[in-house]
């Protein structure tokens, strides 16, 4: 493979790529004083660069005539290459611009299940602003940051996730944590919970890396109060109806609960204080600042997110 390189190679490393243009600007004219003024030069910088053509080429191009200036049959060649090669140059080093509607782009996304509530939107204004591309949401997982890193994952959803100073991380918005238990457990009649109470109580965790909740995990684990796990499940939308007819309590995302309605069977409280809101982010390699296509999609969850309703101070 080195051995083709070098073979390639060859002969351009020993070329002023300055010097196509004052080239092309030659043959097309086939006069110094001309071509000079199309290429924006001074006459005789054009007749320095028509020196230096014919040595690099071996070859005159141009050669005087009573009727003119005249290409050589190998200038004539080169006019003809150039016709073809200088549109692909001027593609190649075109600013880059995304049409989403023409686009046939595919997107590889990551996430938990929680990205619901936001990620249907985003669907649909992807597929209704860019048709033919295409979409895929990977389960969260834990070699997540190994496939964003390697380029199978575009962009993730995550929560607090410790530094991550590989990557670009933006904050999109925040939610707050609330309990859920079933109607009849001995504290679905607080305001509040407690902590104390709280961590006397059996959870559903929603494993979402290791085996555990790492958003709220670890800042109990800061605190130097573990919560005892009766049950963990892959899922946040399997955690609520696990515990009806149990004495578990659910923590989760209170705008997870929102978009189905209250279940009469089960009882919502505000969390502890001490577990703090969610900060919910969007995180990408550092490779695809620019990408336009990754502009766009990254832009298309803004508009999204920053829709979201608000809050309300009052949840539950």
């Amino acid at each position: 493979m080195i051995y083709i390189r070098d073979m390639l190679m060859a002969h351009i490393e020993r070329v002023d790529l300055n010097l196509i243009g004052p080239l092309a600007a030659l043959l097309e004219e086939r006069h110094v004083s001309h071509a000079a003024e199309l290429a924006g030069m001074s006459q005789p910088a054009m007749s320095r660069a028509l020196q230096r053509l014919r040595h690099t080429l071996g070859d005159e191009l141009l050669v005087r005539t009573p009727g003119g200036y005249q290409l050589t049959p190998r200038g004539e060649r080169v006019q003809r290459r150039l016709a073809a090669i200088l549109p692909q140059l001027e593609t190649l080093f075109a600013p880059e611009s995304f049409d989403p509607a023409e686009a046939a782009e595919a997107f590889h996304l990551a996430g938990t299940d929680y990205t619901s509530v936001f990620t249907p939107a985003v669907f649909q204004r992807v597929f209704r602003n860019s048709p033919n591309s295409t979409l895929r949401l990977r389960s969260w997982h834990d070699a997540v940051f190994e496939d964003i890193d390697h380029g199978r994952v575009d962009l993730i959803f995550h929560g607090p996730a410790g530094p991550l100073p590989a990557l670009r991380t933006e904050h999109l918005f925040d939610d707050q944590f609330v309990c859920v238990m079933t109607h009849d457990h001995p504290l679905a009649d607080r305001s509040e919970l407690a902590l104390d109470d709280y961590l006397n109580a059996t959870h559903v965790i929603v494993d979402t890396g290791e085996g555990r909740h790492t958003a709220i995990e670890e800042r109990l684990e800061r605190l130097g109060a573990p919560r005892k796990a009766g049950l963990t499940v892959p899922y946040h939308t399997a955690a609520a109806p696990a515990v009806a007819g149990t004495s578990l309590i659910a923590t989760l995302p209170a705008r997870l609960l929102a978009a189905p309605g209250p279940d009469p069977w089960l009882r919502v409280v505000p969390a502890p204080k001490e577990i703090r809101p969610l900060r919910y982010q969007m995180s990408w390699h550092p490779r695809l600042d620019d990408d336009a296509a990754q502009r766009w999609l990254r832009d298309t969850v803004r508009a999204v997110t920053s829709a979201l309703p608000p809050l309300d101070p009052a949840t539950p």
